[in-house]
């Protein structure tokens, strides 16, 4: 069973931590109530052990939490779905490494994504053609058949924004996302037709950071926050590295990013704006 990095077990252990103090019960009447010993509820509300979904569902109809939508989103933190079956990309788990399918985990059930992206267009408004030549470059000479399975999972992971109801997704990018050529001029302009007619969609929220700018406070690198439908205690920011991930958690660090964002989002072009923008860009302005 893969429950993920240690920010989730963290995240979801303190969740169920709150609801069942909610709940007016101790550790120990927890434990009673699915026959377990208090120290399994202690080694789970710390974080100290993963959790099965099943064992989740126990603590949740113990605490008698009724809230179809926080079950779902705390059993699939919990690894699989409430029928025990994996999702998606547990099909690519010898591929995608434990930071990826946790972010695709996260992804999956956030609510709203908040995201800057200073060098190429953001994985959920890719083209496959982009996606292709971005993963090509970034793997290093991975061969032919493990580039085609990467690209199928970032074109998978843009279903979150046809489900229903949609992932809302608000996105800043750097002027040279969309000046950096990637894959040749046909690539490019059929990404940014892409991009435009993403920009028009209701969930999606598109905006350029123009050179003119100067420097701001995202040039430090590129950041996703996760913000989720039912508690903002699991909300964290991501933060992306050659190797490996970095996920915060801590009440301040989130809210330092999401002050950041906003500030990005007052300096950067309005939504229409950047339409024309990225128009312009399209036709060599």
């Amino acid at each position: 069973m893969q429950y993920g990095p240690a920010v989730r077990r963290r995240k979801l252990g303190a969740e169920l931590r709150a609801l069942r103090a909610r709940a007016g019960l101790k550790s120990g009447e927890a434990a009673r109530l699915v026959g377990w010993h208090q120290s399994k509820v202690s080694r789970i509300e710390t974080g100290r052990s993963g959790v099965k979904p099943t064992d989740v569902e126990l603590l949740l109809d113990a605490y008698e939490v009724r809230d179809a939508e926080l079950r779902e989103l705390l059993v699939v933190l919990a690894g699989s779905d409430d029928n025990g079956r994996h999702h998606w990309w547990h099909a690519y788990r010898g591929l995608l490494s434990s930071a990826y399918s946790d972010f695709i985990s996260l992804e999956s059930q956030a609510g709203v994504m908040r995201t800057l992206e200073n060098s190429v267009v953001p994985g959920l408004l890719q083209t496959p053609e982009y996606a292709r030549e971005v993963t090509r470059a970034a793997m290093g000479g991975a061969p032919d058949g493990e580039v085609d399975a990467l690209v199928e999972v970032r074109l998978a992971r843009q279903d979150v924004l046809r489900s229903n109801p949609p992932l809302r997704l608000s996105a800043v990018l750097d002027e040279a996302a969309l000046r950096r050529t990637v894959g040749g001029p046909a690539v490019m302009a059929r990404q940014l037709e892409h991009l435009g007619e993403a920009a028009q969609l209701p969930h999606v929220r598109i905006q350029v950071l123009p050179f003119g700018v100067g420097a701001h406070v995202g040039v430090t690198g590129p950041f996703v926050i996760f913000s989720f439908p039912s508690t903002s205690d699991l909300d964290v920011v991501v933060l992306d590295h050659l190797t490996s991930s970095l996920y915060l958690e801590r009440k301040e660090d989130l809210q330092a990013y999401s002050e950041a964002f906003d500030s990005l989002q007052v300096h950067a072009l309005s939504p229409e704006e950047t339409l024309d923008f990225i128009a312009g860009v399209a036709h060599g302005a």
